[in-house]
Order: C-alpha cells, then sequence, then structure tokens
C-alpha cells in the first residue's frame, strides 16, 4: 500500500498540471537523484502518467518518477484525491515531505504558497528518480491470459508471491493480489506451473474488470476482502464458508478455501 491503484487516481489528479512551468522545486536529497530540483526548475510539464506504482512527471527536460514505497501519497494544488491511506500514519507532518513543486500559474486556489505538486511519506521507503527506465511487467488494468502466460513461462512459485513480482504483473500489491485471486478463484498457494490456460484467463479478467471497480470506488481497499474483513476473517462474501489467513512468501494472504483451488 499504496498500490497500482492508488497511483493511477494521483496519476488522474496530476493531469492538471501538464502545460505549467516549474517555478520552483525542493526535494529530499536523501531520496532523490543529485542535482533534481535544479534540473527541473523552469521545465515545462509536458504530461503525467502511471507505469505499475510509479507516478510520472513527464517534462522538456526529462521523466521524474515517484517511488511511493509503502505510505508515500500526494497532493496536487493542495488537494488530497485521497485523504489518508488505510495501514499508514493518518497525520501529515511537513517534515514527511519528499518533494514540493510549485508552478506557474499557480494552481486554482491562487495560492502561490501551496505547491502544484507534494509528495509526503512518513516512512521514507518511497523515492524519486530521473529518467529511469522501468522494467516491468504487463499492467495490472490491462492484463491479458497470453501476457500472463508469457511472464509466468517455468516459474514455480506460488501465484500470490508472483503477482507482487512487478517483472510479472506491474501494479499489483498484497491487497489486489488477494482480491484477482479471490473472484478468480485460485488458491494464493498454488503452483504457477499448475495452472491451467482457464485459470491465467480468469486471473487475467478479474484484473480487467474487478480492479477498474475498485479504482473507481475508492482504490484497493474496496474491495470483497476490505480492511475490515482482512482484519478478522469471518464468512466469504462469495459462499459463506470460513476464510482463512495464510502467510504466503512472508506475505500476508486472505481466501476462502471453499471456491478457491
Amino acid at each position: 500500500m499504496p498500490e497500482g491503484l492508488e497511483a493511477e487516481i494521483w496519476s488522474r489528479a496530476a493531469q492538471r498540471l501538464v502545460g505549467r512551468r516549474v517555478e520552483s522545486v525542493w526535494c529530499d536529497d536523501r531520496v532523490a537523484p543529485e542535482g533534481l530540483a535544479e534540473m527541473l526548475c523552469g521545465a515545462r510539464l509536458d504530461g503525467v502518467d502511471r507505469v505499475g506504482k510509479v507516478v510520472r512527471l513527464i517534462s522538456d527536460v526529462g521523466t521524474v518518477g515517484l517511488h511511493l514505497g509503502m505510505t508515500g501519497r500526494i497532493e496536487v494544488d493542495g488537494l488530497a484525491p485521497i485523504e489518508r491511506l488505510e495501514y499508514a500514519s493518518g497525520a501529515d507532518r511537513p517534515e514527511w515531505d519528499r518533494l514540493r513543486l510549485w508552478t506557474l500559474p499557480s494552481g486554482t486556489h491562487g495560492n502561490d504558497q501551496v505547491p502544484a505538486l507534494r509528495m509526503n511519506d512518513p516512512r521514507r521507503l518511497g523515492r524519486l528518480s530521473f529518467d529511469e527506465p522501468l522494467e516491468l511487467g504487463p499492467d495490472l488494468l490491462t492484463l491479458s491470459a497470453e501476457a500472463l502466460e508469457v511472464a509466468l513461462s517455468g516459474r514455480t512459485a506460488a501465484i500470490k508471491s508472483l503477482l507482487l513480482d512487478q517483472s510479472v504483473v506491474a501494479g499489483l500489491g498484497n491487497l489486489c493480489a488477494d482480491e484477482v485471486l479471490f473472484w478468480a478463484g485460485i488458491a494464493p498457494t498454488r503452483r504457477a506451473d499448475q495452472l491451467t490456460a482457464e485459470d491465467r484467463e480468469r486471473i487475467a479478467r478479474a484484473c480487467r474488470t474487478r480492479l477498474p471497480e475498485m479504482l473507481e470506488a475508492g482504490g484497493s481497499t474496496h474491495g470483497a476482502l476490505s480492511p475490515d474483513v482482512r482484519a478478522s476473517p469471518g464468512r466469504c462474501p462469495r459462499d459463506g464458508a470460513e476464510l482463512r489467513r495464510s502467510n504466503v512468501s512472508g506475505r500476508t494472504a486472505v481466501w476462502c478455501p471453499s471456491h478457491q483451488r
């Protein structure tokens, strides 16, 4: 957390910055490439996109990657598209800021003191990059069964752990991986080389259909396996069986042993 869905929400919000010029930049040198602030001053923001879990600011001098880590969040023109991350501190301290970027013209509030874009990260596990190539798998929102087959070729690990590998599927995190497997009816402990073509199709279809629904609802915590369900697994929302909590490669998996095989 945050996952690709949160990054997509922030990327969409930051589209309003396209066409502006960067007036000034402050960044935490501990998590940023050397000289990043100086390079960006005066640059024109030509685009904003998302690659996996990374929000990218595309300028006429290069591309800045905002890697959110486990607790990073973004504000645009002083507004928070996501007020609070479920598994992060609810506090908002200036000393947790990793990037502040001001633009001309300023935001709709007309307050030059408010950064056009602000990245705040309490645990400092996130970072900033500049023109960094990203070697990632197919995207979580457009995954096809054919692309998944290629990405899993020769892999024998549990499918849950592989779905968290960004070279297999870009953007999936712990919550969304559980959600996809829940709707696909696949046990998180199943070995990848034991999946059938139909299994892979169900996983890909769950990515393309269920994840967009969660995105529009507000992100990765808005699925059937919500944080409340995960905190105290009870009955499966689909078939009423007892949910199970398992450890798969060091990550908690919540799933239904009745319909997930």
